[in-house]
């Protein structure tokens, strides 16, 4: 037994067989580390490349990891857990939306779940000014992934006309009603700068932006804005109808020229042929040009007017006028 012992002793001092011990210990972490890693560090194969996450508010670590692992994210939903403890120091994880373009290890999931790295930029997103809310529906629609339509219009309904058109970052993924909040402070914000005028003008704020409205499909340069305006307004003044064609785009669609003797008779309280004075709400979500139209309009003796096919504004005092334009310029 003794023999044998100092054997041994000498055995374990070869040079050789330590490198192989050291060799075969190496080989056995390393593959144990590997079957871990293939097991339960890193992504399924199935896992789904281009997905948003909507890590909800109030959403707790246990049903995060449960959700991630039904939906192929990660594999253990234990590791998952343990590892976002390590790494903040509790089970806090922040809300929000999660861009998964390609397949991340557990680790680096839990990382970002636990620090709020959504991955996800802020698209630059321009809305044009005349654009009613289903048109900027469409628009943001067409740019963002996640975006819903009806979501957005349930919240942007009561507020049109007071979208301000501009250009916006906006991340993919952001909720419909936080867009909508974020157009209305824009819109409150840029009005500051006509709160002088629109008080002096006289009339309240939501008829200015009616009649803005009305002014974007109308024209395009400032001074012929200012001319409409100083005729809509005298209108009004004077029990007329408004007989815009542009609040039938607001209505069916249509533009002038689409219009029919049908369309100008629709029963709708938008039907500026119908209907005396402004219509119930905007029309359009207008830009501060023709918000500042709106308040310094332009007096004239003209109660008509029409663009003929080169966009050119004709007008006249008189009914008969107005039919002698027609036939004049929109043949």
């Amino acid at each position: 037994m003794h023999y044998d012992f100092l054997r041994e002793i000498k055995l374990y001092k070869d040079p050789l067989l330590k490198r192989r011990l050291v060799f075969l210990t190496g080989s056995v972490v390393a593959l144990f580390f590997i079957i871990f890693y293939i097991s339960f560090l890193s992504s399924p194969r199935d896992f789904p490349k281009g997905l948003i996450y909507d890590l909800k508010v109030g959403q707790t670590l246990s049903s995060l990891a449960s959700d991630l692992s039904s939906k192929h994210i990660i594999k253990s939903e234990f590791l998952f857990k343990g590892l976002v403890f390590v790494i903040s120091g509790n089970s806090r994880i922040l809300e929000g939306d999660y861009a998964m373009p390609n397949a991340q290890n557990v680790v680096a999931l839990a990382w970002r779940f636990a620090h709020g790295d959504t991955k996800i930029s802020p698209m630059r997103i321009t809305i044009p000014e005349g654009l009613n809310n289903y048109q900027v529906a469409d628009l943001l629609y067409k740019n963002l992934q996640t975006f819903d339509k009806k979501e957005f219009l349930k919240y942007a309904t009561k507020y049109e006309g007071y979208l301000f058109p501009d250009t916006y970052l906006i991340a993919p993924g952001t909720k419909e009603n936080k867009v909508v909040d974020m157009m209305i402070e824009n819109f409150d914000e840029k009005i500051k700068a006509l709160n002088t005028e629109i008080k002096s003008f006289g009339k309240p704020l939501s008829d200015v932006v009616k009649m803005a409205s009305i002014l974007e499909g109308e024209a395009r340069t400032i001074e012929t804005r200012r001319t409409i305006a100083g005729i809509l307004w005298r209108r009004i003044s004077l029990g007329m109808p408004l007989q815009v064609d542009v609040s039938f785009k607001y209505i069916n669609g249509k533009t002038s020229k689409m219009l029919t003797l049908d369309d100008l008779k629709i029963d709708s309280p938008y039907n500026s042929y119908t209907n005396k004075g402004l219509p119930p709400t905007p029309i359009s979500n207008p830009g501060l040009l023709a918000i500042q139209a709106a308040i310094t309009p332009i007096k004239t003796p003209y109660l008509y007017f029409l663009a003929d096919s080169s966009g050119i504004m004709h007008y006249a005092v008189t009914h008969d006028g107005h039919v002698a334009n027609k036939e004049k310029y929109l043949k």
